[in-house]
C-alpha cells in the first residue's frame, strides 16, 4: 500500500514503519507502564505459539502495526501471515502465526489486537463505500474526522479499502470555509489570498449555494465543496461547471460532495457527476472487527 491516492498529486506517502514505530510505542506505554505483573505468572523460559483467527468478514489492515508490537517488545517473537494486507477473508480465517518469548507474546496480545482490529474495522468500512460507487468515476475520499493520534493509520487503512485521501491535515491543502470567507471579505478575495501565500497547494472551497459555486469556479478554485446539497443541486453545479470551464483558460474545478452521506445516499450521489464524496463515518463510527487469539505453551 506504498502508493498514496489522494486528491493531492504533490500529498508525499506516508512512512509507515515510522508511524507503526510511534503509534506502538505510546500504545505499550499506555498499557504496559513499568512492567507486565500477569505476564510473570508464566515460567520466564516458556515459549509461545499463537494462532490469530479473525471472526467475521473483513479486510485485513494493520500489520505493521502488529509486526512492530511485538517487535517492541522481544525481536525474537516471529510473526507469520497467512493473508496479505488488504485482503478479503471470511469468518474463522486464521491470519497469522506468532512464535516466541510467551511473557513477551502476552504482553502484546491486546495492543496488536487493537491495532488490527481497529485498522481492520476502518478498511472494511472503506471497502463497502468503494464499492457502492465502482464503475462511476466517482472516488470516495475520508476526513479528518479521525481517532487522534491515529490519523495517519486510519488514512492508510482507508486507502486499503479502496478509498482515497483527502488532505492529511492543515498544512497540505487550502480548505476555504465560511469563516474565512468572512475573514477575507469575499469567495474571490479568500482564493486570490491563498495562491499568493500557498500557490503549490490545491485550494478547495466549500460553497452552499449555486450563486458562491459560479464565483468559487470563477475566482479559480481547484475544488468545490459542495456542503449539503441536494441531489438536484449537484447536477445543476456540475452542469454549471462544465459550462463555466468551456469560457475559462484552465481545466474544470473537481467537485465533491459532502455531508451526511450514508450506504444508501451515496449511489445517487455519485449519480450527479460529481468527482469526489466525503464520508467522514468511516474513520469517526468505525466499529472493530472481532479476532481472536489463542495460545499453546511449552516449557523451557
Amino acid at each position: 500500500m506504498s502508493n498514496r491516492k489522494s486528491m493531492n498529486p504533490g500529498q508525499k506517502a506516508p512512512d509507515i514503519p515510522s508511524i507503526a514505530q510511534f503509534n506502538v510505542q505510546i500504545a505499550l506505554a499506555e498499557d504496559v507502564g513499568d512492567g507486565d505483573v500477569t505476564a510473570k505468572l508464566i515460567p520466564s523460559g516458556a515459549r509461545a505459539t499463537a494462532w490469530v483467527t479473525c471472526r467475521e468478514p473483513a479486510v485485513i489492515c494493520g500489520q505493521p502495526w502488529f509486526d512492530e508490537t511485538f517487535r517492541q517488545l522481544d525481536p525474537g517473537i516471529s510473526v507469520e501471515w497467512m493473508v496479505k494486507e488488504g485482503d478479503r477473508v471470511e469468518p474463522d480465517t486464521r491470519i497469522c502465526k506468532i512464535t516466541g518469548p510467551a511473557r513477551a507474546v502476552l504482553t502484546g496480545e491486546r495492543t496488536a489486537l487493537n491495532f488490527l482490529q481497529t485498522l481492520s474495522g476502518t478498511a472494511t468500512a472503506a471497502a463497502a463505500l468503494a464499492g457502492l460507487v465502482a464503475g462511476t468515476g466517482c472516488s470516495v475520499l475520508d476526513t479528518r474526522k479521525t481517532i487522534p493520534g491515529l490519523r495517519q493509520a486510519q488514512k492508510y487503512a482507508a486507502l486499503c479499502g479502496g478509498m482515497r485521501n483527502h488532505r492529511i491535515g492543515l498544512f497540505d491543502g487550502i480548505l476555504i470555509k465560511e469563516n474565512h470567507i468572512m475573514a477575507a471579505g469575499s469567495i474571490t478575495a479568500a482564493v486570490k489570498s491563498a495562491r499568493e501565500t500557498a500557490h503549490e497547494l490545491t485550494v478547495e472551497v466549500e460553497v452552499e449555494t449555486l450563486e458562491e459555486a459560479r464565483e468559487a469556479i470563477t475566482a479559480g478554485a481547484d475544488i468545490l465543496l459542495l456542503d449539503d446539497f441536494s441531489l438536484e443541486q449537484m447536477s445543476e453545479a456540475v452542469r454549471l461547471n462544465q459550462e463555466l470551464a468551456a469560457s475559462l483558460p484552465r481545466d474544470r474545478a473537481m467537485l465533491e460532495a459532502s455531508g451526511s452521506v450514508t450506504e444508501e445516499t451515496l449511489p445517487g450521489i455519485a449519480a450527479t457527476g460529481v468527482d469526489y464524496v466525503s464520508v467522514g463515518a468511516v474513520t469517526k463510527h468505525l466499529r472493530a472487527i472481532d479476532f481472536s487469539m489463542r495460545f499453546t505453551l511449552e516449557q523451557a
